[in-house]
């Protein structure tokens, strides 16, 4: 595999979890466990894209490279952007995207999308899914569902329960679950929200237009799907580690790892 970078955005700003990035972990910030952790994938060098000073210092104090970007950006992936720049990197790298709330992220699975990414020349963007198991998962509009063609990229993510059975037939057994006997080989999949980018693209999707159905499902990636952009995507036999959103996810990761 060719080198790659992981850049790691990190806002201060937060409604449902004020300063999550500096929220202690096991005796960690937040964002130092995440890089900690992106550092055992096969990356060249992990960085923090921080939108404070304090969490520059942090990483630093930790040994973890950080750089500041400006506090404006409208998206994450404005701040990618701006990171890139900031490092120095080439229109042909690649960089893979891991959510500082993410801390359990499987560094395998960040290896899976810089590679798909690598061996997809047609694709300008990779990321991940898995398959759903659970009839509440699948309902749950924040829980985000993508569709694939045959070659793997993505048709369409949504927030809805796709794709459809027409025809669901009797309740399966045990209750919940869903019937994946119904879909064949092609099970719904939920979107793990880790991206691949070349570097030219990171750079071009902040001057796109926003697209209509990304404004609708509040879902970004399909700003890149609108404008003809192609989104490879590995399927993972199981899901990720539980990222914090919410006080009571940090309650549920700091016992885990204190476990």
């Amino acid at each position: 595999m060719s080198p790659f970078t992981v850049l790691i955005p990190a806002r201060l700003g937060s409604s449902r979890l004020p300063n999550k990035p500096l929220a202690d972990l096991a005796g960690l910030p937040m964002v130092v466990r995440v890089a900690q952790q992106a550092a055992k994938s096969q990356a060249r060098q992990v960085v923090v894209a921080a939108d404070d000073p304090r969490i520059v210092n942090v990483c630093e104090s930790h040994g973890v490279r950080a750089v500041l970007t400006r506090t404006d950006h409208a998206s994450g992936s404005d701040r990618l952007a701006e990171a890139c720049d900031l490092l120095g990197l080439r229109d042909s790298d690649r960089v893979v995207n891991v959510q500082g709330d993410e801390p359990l992220i499987d560094p395998q699975l960040i290896d899976a999308v810089a590679n798909l990414l690598e061996n997809r020349p047609q694709a300008a963007m990779s990321t991940a899914a898995h398959p759903i198991e659970q009839a509440a998962d699948f309902s749950n509009p924040n829980v985000v569902k993508v569709v694939l063609n045959a070659a793997s990229l993505a048709l369409y993510f949504s927030r809805a329960a796709i794709p459809h059975l027409r025809d669901p037939g009797p309740q399966p057994n045990p209750p919940g679950a869903l019937d994946l006997g119904r879909y064949g080989q092609h099970p719904p999949l939920r979107h793990i929200g880790v991206y691949g980018y070349r570097v030219d693209f990171l750079r071009l999707f902040p001057q796109l237009t926003p697209a209509p159905l990304e404004q609708t499902e509040a879902l970004e990636q399909l700003r890149a799907l609108w404008h003809g952009h192609a989104i490879a995507v590995h399927v993972s036999p199981t899901p990720p580690g539980p990222g914090v959103d919410t006080p009571e996810d940090l309650v549920k990761v700091r016992a885990l790892l204190s476990s």
